[in-house]
């Protein structure tokens, strides 16, 4: 009996240890290539339509809007308000590194100049820039898994590289152990300083794709300041003419 129970003993610690013990899939750190593709293309397509709403919250309030966006590669977009009808029709254009806004209220298009491209876009704490920039982390960043992340998943460090014009020193990612998706971003400017935090929550499956369909922008310097962009609806696969992006297709009524 007394051989019988030390067996039973050894038995359930070699069962606890294989439960409690990490697996080897949960504990290895991702392919950094893979990470960095993933992030790259999240969102990206060759041509792209979908609706999305937008809500910025500040400590005076708080505002939703809803808009139709068209994109094409990397530097075309077109994003027109659908929602609230005060705003309706406000559109943005987006060709390369320039920036147009439409204003229906005074019939006007305004070409954002580049003094202004660090001001905020559409009243949101995402800015003009924002909008504009091309960079992808292949090409413009050095990246490296620097470890697991508080709360799970792992966390990848992003310096961009000597020569690169941008606002962004190092951005770092945590993502999640199964498919690489972003959970949380942190954005680190110029001096070092952490100036903004993006959560991506909500993952769901669109058009076939899987994806966070919340973000939300924090600015670390303005405190109760948030903007919420959550996904709507998205086809990745779209057919957009190159008409869809001019100054023409900016101003048309609708």
């Amino acid at each position: 009996m007394e051989r019988s129970i030390r067996a039973g003993g050894a038995a359930l610690a070699v069962a606890l240890l294989l439960t409690f013990a990490p697996t080897g899939s949960a504990q290895a750190p991702p392919d950094l290539d893979r990470v960095t593709r993933t992030l790259d293309d999240l969102f990206r397509s060759s041509a792209s339509v979908g609706r999305i709403e937008l809500t910025v919250v500040t400590p005076r309030g708080t505002r939703t809007m809803r808009m139709r966006m068209w994109s094409r590669g990397e530097d075309r977009a077109l994003i027109v308000v659908e929602a609230p009808a005060r705003d309706q029709g406000t559109a943005t254009l987006r060709r390369d590194r320039n920036l147009w806004n439409y204003l229906p209220r005074i019939s006007r298009t305004i070409r954002v100049p580049p003094s202004m491209m660090l001001s905020s876009w559409m009243g949101t704490d995402l800015t003009n820039d924002d909008l504009t920039q091309s960079s992808t982390f292949r090409e413009d960043f050095t990246g490296q898994v620097v470890g697991r992340a508080e709360g799970g998943g792992w966390t990848i460090r992003y310096d961009a590289n000597e020569g690169v014009v941008g606002l962004w020193r190092r951005i770092e990612y945590d993502v999640d152990d199964a498919a690489a998706l972003p959970l949380r971003a942190r954005y680190f400017d110029r001096r070092m300083r952490l100036a903004r935090v993006m959560r991506f929550e909500d993952v769901r499956v669109m058009d076939g794709r899987r994806i966070p369909t919340r973000l939300v922008l924090e600015p670390q310097d303005r405190e109760g300041h948030r903007t919420e962009m959550r996904y709507l609806e998205m086809d990745f696969d779209a057919s957009v003419p190159e008409s869809t992006f001019s100054l023409t297709e900016l101003e048309r009524p609708r």
